[in-house]
């Protein structure tokens, strides 16, 4: 199965309609994404020039300026695979995983500012 219809299978899952997220785009990632801290959080505000809106986190939460580092989504096989299944939700959708556990839910407070 490709990347495409495992993104639709999952928005199809929680009833959230598809955006595609090309993997030209960019997306805010925190760098411990890459240690294998769980859980791996993921939120998709609307996308703004060259990003695709989403922001993807391991473990706690941070507000610091640097927390967040842009990727392009490719590089996202390298750093977090297991997130871009989740990448074809559309903006206002979240996603928290961790072993044995998954929710993704629509938060309207993302796109109605």
């Amino acid at each position: 199965m490709n990347l495409i219809d495992e993104q639709n299978l999952i928005c199809t899952r929680f009833g959230a309609p598809f955006h595609e997220s090309p993997e030209h785009l960019k997306v805010g990632v925190s760098l411990n994404v890459k240690d294998g801290i769980f859980p791996l959080n993921g939120l998709r505000h609307l996308p703004k020039g060259d990003t695709t809106g989403w922001y993807i986190w391991a473990g706690d939460y941070s507000s610091a300026p640097d927390f967040f580092v842009p990727i392009h989504i490719y590089h996202l096989n390298e750093w977090c695979p297991q997130v871009l299944k989740f990448l074809g939700l559309a903006p206002g959708w979240r996603f928290l995983m961790a072993p044995n556990y998954l929710d993704v839910w629509k938060d309207n407070s993302l796109v109605n500012f």
